[in-house]
C-alpha cells in the first residue's frame, strides 16, 4: 500500500523536510511561496491586475482554485473569451483569464480589462510567460499589459520536487523508499513538467509489472 495523505506530512517531517502543507493539499515552498501569500492576501493588493506566470504543471491551477473557492469569482480560459462572458462578470467582484497567450480576441480582451478597471474590479491572469512579453497588434492592450503585477512560480526546489513526486506516487497507492525519492531528485531535470512525466512512467510500469518501484526501475525511468 502507498503512503496514506493523512501521514503524508509526517512522513516528510519524519524524512527532514519541512512540514509545509497549506490548503487543499497545496505543498509551499521557496519556489511558490511568494504567489501563494500574494493570492492569499486579497484584497490588500498593490494593484488589481495580477500577473500569475509559470510552466506547464507548476501548479498555477491549483492556486487559482484555492484563490476561488476562499474568495469566490468567476473564470474562464482564454480562448473562451466571448461577449457573454464580458457580461457575466458584472456580477463577480474577482474575475480569472487561464491560459492566457497570444492568440485571443485583442479587442474583447482589451474591453474586459477595461471594464475590470473602471468597475474596481480584481483580475488575475494566468500564463507561462510575463504577459508584458506578449507581442499584441493591438498598442492599447500593451499598455494594459504593463499594469499587471508579476508573481512568479519559480522552478521547483528539492522540497518542492520532493513533496510532489512523494505525494503524486502515493495518490496512485505506490510507496517508495526515501532514499530513492533523493535519488530521483539528484538525477531529474529541475522542471514540472519532468517530473510529472516521470510519475506517469512509474505509475504505467508499477500497473503494468505489479511489483514495487525499486533502484533498478527508477533507473530505468531516468534514463529513458
Amino acid at each position: 500500500m502507498g503512503v496514506k495523505m493523512k501521514n503524508l506530512n509526517q512522513l516528510i517531517l519524519d524524512f527532514n523536510y519541512e512540514q509545509n502543507f497549506q490548503d487543499q493539499d497545496f505543498y509551499v515552498s521557496k519556489s511558490n511561496e511568494y504567489s501563494f501569500k500574494l493570492l492569499s492576501s486579497w484584497p490588500k493588493w498593490e494593484k488589481n491586475f495580477i500577473n500569475l506566470i509559470g510552466e506547464k504543471y507548476s501548479g498555477k491551477t491549483h492556486l487559482i482554485n484555492i484563490f476561488l473557492k476562499k474568495f469566490r469569482g468567476i473564470k474562464v480560459e482564454s480562448k473562451n473569451i466571448n461577449n457573454k462572458f464580458l457580461n457575466d462578470i458584472k456580477i463577480h467582484e474577482n474575475i480569472v483569464i487561464e491560459n492566457l497567450n497570444e492568440k485571443v480576441d485583442e479587442k474583447l480582451l482589451f474591453t474586459l480589462f477595461n471594464i475590470i478597471d473602471q468597475s474596481n474590479k480584481y483580475l488575475i491572469v494566468t500564463t507561462e510567460k510575463p504577459i508584458v512579453n506578449f507581442k499584441y497588434a493591438l498598442n492599447d492592450l500593451i499598455s494594459r499589459s504593463k499594469n499587471f503585477l508579476l508573481s512568479t512560480i519559480e522552478k521547483p526546489d528539492d522540497d518542492l520536487m520532493f513533496a510532489l513526486i512523494l505525494k503524486n506516487l502515493s495518490d496512485r497507492q505506490i510507496s517508495i523508499d526515501k532514499k530513492l525519492i533523493n535519488f530521483i531528485i539528484k538525477r531529474i531535470d529541475r522542471s514540472y513538467g519532468k517530473i510529472f512525466d516521470f510519475i506517469y512512467k512509474i505509475d504505467k510500469i508499477s500497473l503494468k509489472r505489479k511489483k514495487p518501484i525499486d533502484f533498478k526501475i527508477i533507473k530505468e525511468v531516468l534514463e529513458e
